[in-house]
């Protein structure tokens, strides 16, 4: 057999790391080495950046755990909307002349809710709370006659409720921003009760409990209606609130929990 003739002057010498022999290749062999560590660097960037995998399906995100929490928190706080509605004079056997009989501890603690929690968590806290608080407090303490609860029980709930919406959009502000936003969300209360009460003293007997009843008119209903406007009493519990926020705030070093 012929052997390969290999010319040592076109040897390729190649300096080996400390520790190793040196190497001599031809260039036809030089030209495979180079090809392969190119492979081999272009499968090492494949191996590290490998291709993101493909759904055929669409992503769902979980959201259950937010969900309970939520639900958890408008149980929780209902309750204690509902025990705030309650607590008045009445409740301890005190009847204080008008407008101090209007009030309630509930507005401090559904106004601390709307700043510290998110709109659905302090709206469906306040309504909830709110109309359970009124039911309990005229079908079980008998605060009222029972026909009262056709208009009570509805418009606390389309009075508070919204406050709490109004509340939520100053809670990002200063403190006398977000103060002011509380006042406007009572004096929304106070309104919303008023124009309630007005129609039905005016075209309707509801509220009568003589013997002898029928509408009033206009003026008559605005006249029955106008105690109303004593619930912008409700404005004492603001500093309550204010409180209540700042120390759940620094407590927690948080601003909101949503």
């Amino acid at each position: 057999m012929a052997s390969l003739a290999i010319d040592p002057l076109n040897l390729i010498r190649v300096m080996p790391a400390e520790g190793r022999y040196e190497a001599y290749f031809l260039p036809c062999c030089s030209t495979l080495v180079k090809r392969g560590n190119r492979m081999n660097q272009s499968r090492s960037i494949r191996l590290s950046n490998p291709p993101e995998p493909s759904y055929s399906g669409p992503i769902r995100r979980v959201s259950g755990q937010p969900q309970v929490l939520d639900i958890a928190r408008i149980g929780a706080f209902s309750a204690l909307v509902a025990v705030g509605t309650l607590i008045s004079n009445l409740l301890f056997g005190v009847t204080l002349p008008p407008p101090l009989g209007e009030i309630t501890a509930a507005p401090a603690f559904y106004m601390a809710i709307a700043v510290l929690f998110s709109r659905k968590v302090s709206f469906w806290s306040t309504a909830m709370g709110s109309a359970v608080g009124e039911a309990v407090s005229i079908f079980v303490l008998g605060q009222v006659p029972a026909v009262f609860a056709l208009t009570f029980i509805p418009g606390i709930v389309l009075a508070r409720a919204p406050e709490t919406l109004i509340i939520h959009r100053f809670r990002d502000g200063t403190r006398r921003v977000l103060a002011f936003g509380m006042v406007l969300a009572t004096i929304f209360e106070t309104a919303v009760f008023f124009l309630i009460d007005w129609p039905v003293y005016s075209f309707t007997s509801f509220y009568c409990t003589g013997p002898t009843c029928g509408s009033s008119g206009l003026v008559g209903g605005f006249l029955a209606a106008a105690p109303d406007f004593a619930t912008i009493i409700d404005l004492v519990w603001l500093p309550v609130a204010l409180i209540l926020v700042v120390a759940a705030q620094r407590s927690f070093r948080v601003q909101h929990f949503d």
